[in-house]
């Protein structure tokens, strides 16, 4: 496996134990836990700001569609950016939109809500871009899966924390102040950044032109390479099933077992968990004993199966094959990002920016179509099977595809 812009140990490496950079990988990892907690405070907060507003609270449901829709651009389009300001400031982009996206919340009504899901929007994409940009050429190819898992642990761990603490906030406080709150903390990461743009930004090109030949490199590479093709299908499928399951689990619970919505939610923070644990482990995996290709596609594999056996359950099911079953589908399709992005950035060669920006796209993609397939399916059957029989065909696929896919050290 080769990525290129490394030739011997980086510059960026000396003096790192274990090849792992942990300024850039601390930064793009409160980046992301940031950018994610900001991306999902309205939906957390929806039955109070719906009752202050005056609004239907599943409106508010529209807030993360909206935020992962305009990501699919910004993400395609990052790396365009990056090339001429430096992943470094364009990180600070993405922290000055977290920033404006928190003070329009908490200051107006439901149109600025509206508003500030576009401006998170229009940096949120760009969170992986900017990580590849800053960690790869500082990482050594023997944990670069490992350091891309860590990175995305980001994603669960911001739901967490909002999950946690806004709440509070918004009782204590007002939902307004809940989102007040998580300014200064940005604004601190966004000043942190400042601290490293002149050694991390070297490699920045200020001659390079924005919106010619380059702004499409992303769709080139899903164009013309077979393997990306490949693994953007994957993250789409994969991404998709997530959500499905993130979405669906408490519901179909409490609808088909009798559990209560405590257990039911006891089940799916089980799931969260398995998750978390599982993305250093799969990036471990994926450095020293099987191609991440490979392991993303026995991963697939297994997420099928997950999927299969949660649509056959139903009421008479005891607690323990379910809380199995939340576990494996944690671990695959939870904790599958971190080497997936890996994957992006270890075959996309010198275009390995440009080519996690292409995954951060399928994945963002995949958030917006599949539970919305998922739903119609469960809305017009009235029943789960189906539903979850579908997305499983389309995640054991993929994985198949790249269990046989020809991978470069093949």
């Amino acid at each position: 496996m080769e990525a290129s812009g490394r030739k011997g140990e980086p510059e960026g490496n000396k003096g790192i134990a274990a090849g792992i950079p942990y300024g850039p990988l601390t930064l793009t990892l409160a980046m992301q836990t940031l950018a994610t907690m900001a991306a999902f405070t309205a939906p957390t907060l929806a039955p109070k700001i719906a009752e202050d507003l005056g609004v239907d609270g599943h409106l508010i449901g529209f807030f993360v569609s909206t935020v992962y829709g305009i990501g699919i651009f910004s993400a395609l389009l990052s790396p365009d950016f990056i090339q001429k300001f430096g992943a470094v400031r364009v990180g600070q982009f993405v922290m000055v939109g977290v920033v404006a996206m928190l003070i329009i919340a908490g200051s107006g009504g439901f149109s600025a809500l509206a508003l500030c899901a576009f401006v998170l929007g229009v940096g949120y994409g760009a969170t992986a871009p900017v990580s590849t940009h800053l960690l790869v050429p500082r990482t050594r190819p023997n944990v670069l899966n490992l350091v891309f898992s860590i990175r995305q642990i980001g994603v669960p761990l911001g739901g967490v924390l909002g999950a946690l603490l806004l709440p509070m906030l918004a009782v204590n406080f007002g939902w307004r102040i809940a989102f007040w709150a998580q300014v200064l903390p940005a604004v601190l990461l966004l000043l942190s950044f400042q601290i490293y743009r002149k050694s991390w930004d070297k490699d920045r090109n200020k001659a390079h032109r924005l919106f010619k030949a380059e702004l499409w490199r992303p769709l080139y590479l899903l164009r013309d390479s077979k393997l990306m093709r490949l693994l953007a299908l994957a993250s789409f499928s994969y991404t998709g099933m997530q959500l499905c399951f993130i979405g669906f689990m408490a519901l179909h619970l409490t609808n088909r077992t009798g559990l209560d919505l405590v257990a039911a939610g006891q089940v799916l923070a089980l799931y969260q968990i398995s998750g978390v644990t599982s993305r250093p482990l799969w990036g471990w995996l994926a450095d020293r004993y099987i191609s991440s290709i490979r392991l993303l596609g026995l991963l697939g594999v297994v997420m099928a199966a997950a999927a299969v056996a949660a649509g056959q359950i139903s009421d008479g099911w005891s607690i323990w094959p379910i809380l199995l079953i939340s576990i494996v589908a944690g671990a695959t399709a939870s904790g599958y990002t971190g080497i997936a992005y890996g994957a992006f950035a270890a075959y996309g060669g010198k275009y390995r920016t440009e080519a996690t920006a292409l995954g951060s796209a399928a994945m963002f993609a995949g958030v917006l179509i599949l539970p919305t397939i998922f739903s119609l399916i469960v809305g017009n059957l009235a029943d789960y099977w189906q539903a979850y029989s579908l997305m499983a065909a389309i995640v054991f696929l993929s994985g198949i595809w790249l269990v046989v896919a020809k991978a470069p050290e093949d």
